[in-house]
């Protein structure tokens, strides 16, 4: 955490700093990103459903969000 109570994580390889306290639903809605779309990978492990609103973000996270895509 820095002096301005945000949390600096890795997002899709681009560092992003999220206030103190912010889900990963929280961090997914700043970036304008519909959960129901995505998959997100934090520290190697997928999260989930409500995972998403309950995993609080700690400093140094590394996250890859990845969109679903739909095709035929």
């Amino acid at each position: 955490m820095n002096e301005h109570g945000a949390v600096e994580v890795m997002a899709n390889g681009e560092p992003r700093s999220v206030p103190a306290g912010s889900t990963v639903a929280a961090l997914l809605e700043r970036l304008a990103v519909d959960p129901a779309t995505v998959v997100v990978e934090r520290n190697g492990t997928i999260l989930r459903g409500p995972a998403l609103g309950q995993v609080v973000l700690e400093p140094g996270d590394v996250l890859e969000i990845v969109h679903f895509v739909g095709g035929g």
